[in-house]
C-alpha cells in the first residue's frame, strides 16, 4: 500500500501517528485537521495511507470489509518504521475514524497504543446509511458518489467522472444519483446499502471491535450535527463496558465544519499516552475531564452525566389548528405519564402531505446544509403541526435523546414522520432549529392509530427565559430522506406520478415528548 510520511527534523526516535484513508494522502483529512507538518513539528512521525485500491495503493478496493486485515498490518509495519520509538497512535474522522477500530489483531502489538477516532460507527445501518428506517438519501448519494468518481478517476474513466461531477454541482444527483451508481460503481457500499431494508437489521453488518482495543487510550470526536454521532456514542458505551476510559468531545459540529479544530486537543492526548518515556511513567500534564460537550444556545462546555437526562417532560395539545396557526399549538409541562389534568385539548389532528409540494429538510444533522438554521418559513406551512411552551420564566437545560412517543393513523400503506426542536426567540422574529429527527412507518394496514416512536438528535440545549421550545411535526425532510410514495411497490426517493397524498392523523392524548438517556443502549 501507498504511504507518505512526515518526520521531525534531526535525528531521534519519535512515535508514530497513522492515518489510513481512501481519499487521496495528500489530502491527509485537511478539510479538519491541521497538516501532518504540524504533527511532524510536534515531534511526531506522521504516516498517511491509501487503502486498498485507492489512491496510489494496489488491490481491489471493498470498502469497510477490507480494513481489519489491513489495519492490523499497518499497526504492526508503523511500529517498525526507521526512528520509531515503538509506540503508534491512530486518527482520523469518518471512514478515517472507523479504520482506527478495524482490526483482526490477536496480540497487543496489533493495535495502537492511543486512538482518536471521530465522527465514525460500527452499525453500517444506523450509524452509516440510515435512520428511523430510512436511508440518508443526500448524505448516502453524495458520498457514494464521491468514491465512484474517484475509482472513475483511477480507471482514466474522465467522462464518468465528469458525469458524476456535473450532476453534484448541479443537484441532479438526488433524482439521478442511484443509475450513475449503477453505471459506474454498481458493487460499492453506497449502492449495496441502498438496496438493502433499513428497518430490520438482517443482511447488514455491524463490525465487532476487540475488547483489548477498546480499552485501549481512546479519544472520541462527535458533533450535534454530525449524522455519525450515535455511532461515537456506541463506541463511547462499548469502551466502557469493556472497561476503557475514553475521553469524549462533542461540539456544535457538523461532519466537515470543526470551527477551529481539535488539533491542540489530540496533540495534548497523544502526548499523554505517546510520549511517557516508560508506560508506567506519569503522563505530562494536568488531566482533562474525560467528558466534556458543548451546550447548543450558549456555547458553554458542561460535562454532565450522561445516564442523567433532563427529567422534564411535555404533552401535546391542539384544538386541531396546529397546523393552520403556528401559534396554537402547546406542549404542557408535566412529568406525569398520565396527561394533562384537565384533559383539554383531547382531541385528534390531521395532516395531509402533498408530494408535489414535500416538505423540505433543512439543517441538522441529516442536511447537506448541516447545522443550526431558522425554521420560521417551514413551520409556517400548513402540512407542518407546531406545538410550543409557553414563554419560559427561568433558564432551562435540556439534555439527552428526545422522542415523541404518539399514536399515528394514516390512509395508506406507508409515511413518514418527520419532526424538530427548536427556540422560538423572546420577540418571536427566530426560530432557531436545534435538533431533527425521522421515522419511516410501514405496514399500516389497519388505518387505525399505531403507537409510534419518533427519535431525535441527541441534544445539550440551553433556552433562556423569554424563549419557548418549539415541536414541529411534518410526514417528509426531502431531500434528507426519500419522498414516501404511500405505496408499498414505490420505493421512496425523488417525487414520481406514482407518490400519493397522504393524510395523517395524530391522537394528541397521551402524546409525550421527553427525555431520554445517552449512557443507555439502543440510540437508534
Amino acid at each position: 500500500m501507498a504511504a507518505r510520511r512526515w518526520r521531525p527534523r534531526g535525528s531521534g526516535f519519535w512515535p508514530v501517528l497513522l492515518m489510513r484513508q481512501p481519499y487521496g494522502r495528500a489530502i491527509a483529512s485537511t478539510v479538519t485537521y491541521a497538516h501532518p507538518a504540524w504533527y511532524a513539528a510536534q515531534g511526531y512521525q506522521v504516516v498517511v495511507v491509501d487503502v486498498r485500491g485507492r489512491g496510489e495503493s494496489g488491490g481491489q478496493f471493498r470498502g469497510f470489509a477490507q480494513e481489519a486485515s489491513d489495519g492490523a498490518d499497518c499497526v504492526r509495519w508503523a511500529r517498525h518504521l526507521d526512528h520509531a520509538n515503538g509506540r503508534v497512535g491512530t486518527y482520523g474522522f469518518s471512514y478515517q475514524g472507523l479504520t482506527q477500530v478495524l482490526s483482526d489483531g490477536s496480540v497487543p502489538q496489533d493495535f495502537p497504543d492511543a486512538l482518536a477516532p471521530a465522527h465514525c460507527g460500527l452499525d453500517e445501518r444506523c450509524h452509516w446509511a440510515s435512520e428511523g428506517g430510512a436511508h440518508w438519501w443526500a448524505l448516502g448519494l453524495g458520498w457514494a458518489l464521491q468514491l465512484a468518481a474517484q475509482g472513475c478517476a483511477r480507471r482514466s474513466d474522465g467522462e464518468g467522472w465528469l458525469e458524476i461531477r456535473r450532476s453534484l454541482e448541479t443537484g441532479t444527483f438526488l433524482q439521478e444519483g442511484v443509475n450513475l451508481l449503477e453505471r459506474h460503481d454498481p458493487l460499492g457500499m453506497g449502492l449495496t446499502w441502498l438496496g438493502r431494508e433499513p428497518a430490520i437489521s438482517e443482511g447488514w453488518t455491524c463490525h465487532q471491535v476487540p475488547l483489548e482495543l477498546l480499552r485501549r487510550p481512546m479519544l472520541l470526536i462527535g458533533g450535534w450535527y454530525d449524522p455519525h454521532l450515535r455511532g461515537v456514542l456506541d463506541l463511547w458505551r462499548r469502551s466502557q463496558a469493556a472497561g476503557g476510559d475514553p475521553w469524549l468531545r462533542i461540539g456544535a459540529w457538523s461532519h466537515l465544519n470543526w470551527r477551529g479544530g481539535l488539533d491542540a486537543l489530540q496533540l495534548a492526548f497523544f502526548d499523554r499516552h505517546l510520549k511517557a518515556s516508560e508506560v508506567s511513567m506519569s503522563p505530562p500534564g494536568p488531566l482533562p475531564p474525560p467528558l466534556l460537550l458543548e451546550r447548543l444556545g450558549d456555547g458553554a462546555w458542561r460535562s454532565p452525566d450522561p445516564a442523567a437526562p433532563s427529567a422534564d417532560a411535555w404533552w401535546l395539545r391542539s384544538q386541531g389548528l396546529a397546523a393552520v396557526r403556528v401559534d396554537e399549538g402547546q406542549l404542557i409541562p408535566g412529568v406525569s405519564t398520565e396527561g394533562p389534568a384537565d384533559g383539554a385539548g383531547a382531541c385528534t389532528l390531521t395532516l395531509v402531505h402533498d408530494p408535489w409540494r414535500p416538505l423540505p429538510g433543512r439543517g441538522g444533522h441529516l442536511g447537506l446544509d448541516a447545522g443550526p438554521v431558522d425554521r420560521a418559513d417551514l413551520d409556517a406551512r400548513s402540512d407542518v403541526a407546531c406545538f410550543s411552551t409557553p414563554p419560559l420564566a427561568e433558564p432551562l437545560e435540556l439534555f439527552g435523546q428526545p422522542e415523541l412517543c404518539i399514536d399515528v393513523a394514516a390512509d395508506q400503506a406507508s409515511y413518514d414522520l418527520c419532526g424538530a426542536l427548536s427556540v422560538v426567540a423572546a420577540d418571536g422574529t427566530g426560530v432557531r432549529q436545534w435538533s431533527t429527527g425521522v421515522l419511516r412507518c410501514r405496514n399500516n394496514l389497519s388505518g387505525l392509530p399505531q403507537p409510534r416512536s419518533l427519535l431525535f438528535q441527541p441534544v445539550l440545549l440551553a433556552l433562556r427565559p423569554g424563549e419557548r421550545l418549539r415541536l414541529s411535526l411534518g410526514a417528509s425532510s426531502w431531500p434528507q430522506i426519500g419522498v414516501n410514495s404511500g405505496d408499498p411497490d414505490v420505493a421512496p426517493g425523488p417525487v414520481t406520478h406514482r407518490h400519493r397524498v397522504i393524510t395523517l392523523q395524530f391522537r394528541l392524548p397521551g402524546a409525550r415528548l421527553r427525555l431520554r438517556s445517552l449512557a443507555s443502549e439502543g440510540l437508534d
